[in-house]
């Protein structure tokens, strides 16, 4: 069954619409955030290893929360060089197109 021209026209507009919105959220979320500094990376490694230290330390002594503590040193650091906050950022370069 044909559609009614009316029907027609806003088939047409909601098309028009959608790829109107579509190509605005392609820029939005193709927009990359910047990557970590050197202090991001430095401190993240340095918590790093200090939480394998202390999860080492805590399996030694058999203190479960000194082991924990370690652990979550050693999953910040991780998250610091992962998701850096935006003031240990430097941009990243413009994606170029071949």
């Amino acid at each position: 069954m044909p559609l009614s021209e009316q029907e027609q026209r806003l088939l047409d507009e909601m098309e028009r619409n959608l790829y109107h919105s579509e190509a605005e959220d392609v820029t939005t979320v193709g927009a990359r955030p910047g990557r970590a500094n050197g202090t991001a990376i430095v401190v993240a490694a340095i918590g790093v290893l200090l939480g394998l230290a202390l999860l080492v330390t805590g399996v030694i002594v058999r203190q479960p929360l000194v082991g924990i503590l370690g652990f979550a040193a050693m999953f910040a650091g991780v998250v610091l060089v992962v998701a850096p906050p935006l003031r240990l950022t430097v941009p990243s370069r413009p994606r170029t197109r071949d």
